[in-house]
């Protein structure tokens, strides 16, 4: 099973993978995240990701003025850098927006442990079906996304789930 609390996994992935891996290690992206517990998510982990897909990074905040400020003063000089706040699932939500290295990196950080925000549980299912499912599921989910289709919706879609995709994966085994 991948460790995906750490991005060494990504050092001997496919080419793409490899290149993350190289951009986040080059300007230290998860050592200056390091007291928010960051974890990267989203596509890029399970190789399903797409020329749009950006670097996902869940972080668990404890002090929101501080943790808006250390996204502010390690990221503020990235390109298209934005940062708003939002109310996500009725948790207090920080976004924060760049380019890096020919990537878009979204930070998301809220007062809830890494390992127990939605996104990370995504990965963990999304990974726990494609390799039950194996690379012709994998090819699909690709196409979906290619056509536009958001990643948990594209899930939904082709297992049949019902109602909300991003609740009804979380229930899905």
């Amino acid at each position: 099973m991948v460790d995906f609390t750490t991005i060494d996994y990504l050092k001997t992935g496919n080419v793409r993978q490899q290149s993350v891996f190289e951009v986040l290690s080059q300007h230290r992206i998860l050592h200056l995240l390091q007291a928010f517990d960051p974890i990267l998510v989203g596509t890029f982990p399970i190789n399903i990701d797409i020329e749009t897909s950006d670097l996902d990074i869940v972080c668990f905040w404890e002090d929101k003025l501080d943790f808006r400020n250390q996204i502010e003063n390690n990221f503020n000089q990235f390109e298209n850098f934005a940062i708003r706040e939002t109310s996500n699932f009725q948790h207090e939500t920080v976004i924060a927006h760049f380019r890096l290295s020919g990537f878009e990196v979204e930070i998301f950080g809220q007062n809830i442990p890494s390992r127990l925000q939605n996104g990370y549980r995504h990965l963990l299912i999304e990974n726990e079906i494609l390799q039950s499912k194996g690379e012709v599921f994998r090819q699909q989910i690709i196409a979906l996304k290619k056509k536009g289709i958001k990643t948990e919706p594209a899930f939904a879609q082709l297992l049949h789930l019902e109602g909300d995709p991003y609740e009804a994966l979380l229930t899905y085994r």
